[in-house]
């Protein structure tokens, strides 16, 4: 029995194709999806038009797979796979110098890998990350942002040999005059969560880009 999961598009997907997808996706090419069907809902209704959640299964029992959310990572590694193929990021010089650092000391080959488990970015969470770059929040701080809109994890197919294992299940239509508005509301209340968060007090133990930067930390430093 394989697992299931959800992919939430404008259009009905029975063979997802390997090679299709931007470069510029949070993860580069690959085909997206989640076990979560009320997320893919979602994600079928972005652009406020109806849409499709396709469903499919598949074996990963020896396909190798990348969970960014495993203790053995932090949310820096994301954030290095993030700045590698998200091509918009703010201006600025510690902007410029926090993202060259982060890709140099804590980029994972993603290459290497079949499946890619991970954090969405979507336009509020990819603002949040922006912050931190920016030096305008900590990583502790970071961290909580992104479970806010309890946003789960995206499953990312990106190897000619995870293709060769998805199995198509079927597909529902879905009204983007729900699931728009369910997305949009998600969106808010992480915004607000997050104006919140911000506006506590921070604690000294709270690390931000410019001490990860001016301590040398790197992949496994046990301070984060």
């Amino acid at each position: 029995m394989g697992e299931v999961l959800f992919h939430g598009s404008e259009y009905l997907i029975e063979q997802p194709v390997y090679g299709k997808g931007a470069k510029t996706n949070d993860y580069g090419r690959g085909f997206y999806c989640t076990q979560n069907i009320e997320l893919a809902k979602e994600w079928a209704c972005a652009k406020n038009q109806d849409g499709y959640v396709n469903q499919y299964e598949i074996d990963m029992s020896d396909l190798s797979v990348l969970d960014l959310n495993d203790p053995e990572y932090s949310i820096l590694n994301w954030l290095a796979v993030l700045a590698d193929n998200r091509t918009y990021w703010q201006n600025g010089s510690i902007a410029e110098e926090a993202k060259k650092y982060i890709q140099e000391n804590f980029l994972i080959d993603i290459d290497r890998y079949d499946i890619i488990k991970g954090y969405r970015a979507d336009d509020s969470y990819f603002s949040f990350a922006q912050d931190f770059v920016m030096g305008a929040i900590s990583l502790q701080k970071l961290s909580e942002a992104m479970r806010l809109g309890k946003l789960g994890e995206q499953v990312v197919l990106k190897s000619q040999r995870a293709f060769g294992r998805i199995e198509y299940k079927g597909s529902e239509s879905v009204s983007a005059s729900e699931y728009y508005l369910k997305k949009a509301a998600r969106d808010r209340e992480a915004r607000k969560e997050y104006r919140r968060s911000k506006k506590s007090q921070a604690d000294i133990r709270e690390i931000f880009i410019l001490d990860i930067m001016r301590e040398g930390m790197k992949h496994g430093d046990p301070r984060l």
